[in-house]
């Protein structure tokens, strides 16, 4: 049987349109067994086209007859799709209880429990309350920071709040804290084996270390601006790649999140900051670069560009300058800055197996700003 939207399309080319006046070489020239189906279907009944006696027309059309509206969304009336029974789910799309260590019921493909979990720029802001939505989803982290002092009381926080908040949790996670300047390769290198020794593998990697500075761009210096890249993309790229390589040896897939800006798309005002801007530019296509050329080693690549976000540092800027705030939040579709918690559940979602078949997307967690 053609299916009923083949039919209509193939009735739709006149004959002549196959052999028309117009020069072979400028006109389409159908397959051969194309062109002998086409010409086919212009010759023959449209009761014989469904391969019903001659002369049984009306009850060929009373077969065809489309079901109510609404009964199904299909084009083809003889194709059914119906949902299977609750039994017949696959094992990943059923809710379990317990698969994280506080016991809490999940989806299981948004557990990250026995994952281990890399977060860069992890001691303080964004980095930090990723890490922490990792480390409350199942996952043990290693918070890398060039500030270890901070890390390491960092980590101990994490334990503590979630022995706190699960008294009765059967495993507490391992929380690590490690040294590592992102722009410098044989620090990453360094760090990496040392992650690797305290926890005997990563799965996944969430590259957060960045900073920004507002500069006009005519009065940027050159060496503040090969710092800035330095971090941001050079970090990025050296912790993606050492990370990589250690995944492709063990033959085991594995999970990235590249953390960009919605600056990487959108240019921001009123504040000039050009080398930023470029820089996220740059993090966001590294991570759809690397994406497909990972993609059959199983590791997956995607990144997450937040909007204006309330941070510490942040809060101290627009508390010195009311005006850029309301600047920014009359620019935002939903009339806030985000929350550090808003990018929880983002970076759980993509280092998860919830979005096993996610690679290479730019996730803007931004309020609607880049879209308006």
């Amino acid at each position: 049987m053609v299916p009923f939207k083949l039919r209509s399309l193939i009735r739709a080319i006149p004959p002549a349109s196959i052999s028309s006046d117009i020069p072979r070489s400028s006109r389409f020239t159908p397959l051969p067994a194309l062109e002998q189906l086409i010409r086919s279907f212009h010759s023959t009944p449209a009761s014989l086209s469904k391969g019903s006696p001659a002369g049984n027309n009306s009850k060929s059309a009373e077969k065809t007859k489309p079901a109510p509206g609404g009964a199904y969304a299909r084009t083809d009336d003889a194709i059914r799709v119906e949902y299977p029974a609750s039994g017949e789910l696959s094992s990943s799309s059923r809710i379990i209880s317990g698969a994280d260590r506080a016991g809490v019921n999940t989806l299981a493909t948004f557990s990250l429990q026995g994952k281990v979990g890399v977060v860069t720029g992890g001691a303080r802001g964004l980095g930090l309350v990723m890490g922490q939505g990792m480390v409350i989803s199942g996952a043990e982290l290693a918070i890398v920071d060039l500030n270890k002092e901070e890390a390491e009381k960092q980590a101990k926080l994490i334990v503590e709040a979630f022995q706190k908040e699960h008294p009765n949790a059967k495993n507490l996670p391992k929380v690590t804290a490690h040294y590592a300047d992102v722009s410098d390769p044989e620090s990453v290198d360094s760090c990496v084996a040392e992650i690797i020794g305290a926890h005997g593998k990563i799965d996944n990697l969430v590259t957060s270390a960045g900073f920004t500075e507002n500069f006009e761009a005519i009065n940027y210096p050159i060496d503040r601006m090969r710092k800035l890249w330095g971090v941001n993309v050079d970090g990025t790229y050296l912790f993606a790649t050492a990370v990589a390589k250690h995944l492709m040896d063990r033959g085991s897939k594995g999970s990235m999140v590249f953390i960009g800006s919605m600056s990487g798309s959108i240019v921001n005002v009123p504040q000039p900051q050009a080398p930023y801007n470029a820089a996220k530019a740059a993090v966001r296509h590294l991570a759809a670069s690397l994406s497909v050329e990972w993609a059959k080693a199983g590791i997956r690549v995607n990144c997450i560009s937040p909007g204006y976000m309330l941070t510490a540092l942040t809060q101290k800027i627009l508390d010195d300058n009311p005006e850029l705030k309301t600047k920014w939040t009359s620019l935002i579709p939903q009339g806030r800055m985000g929350n550090p918690p808003d990018l929880m559940g983002p970076v759980v979602f993509l280092l998860s197996d919830a979005s096993g078949y996610v690679t290479g997307a730019d996730l803007r967690v931004d309020g609607g700003y880049t879209v308006t």
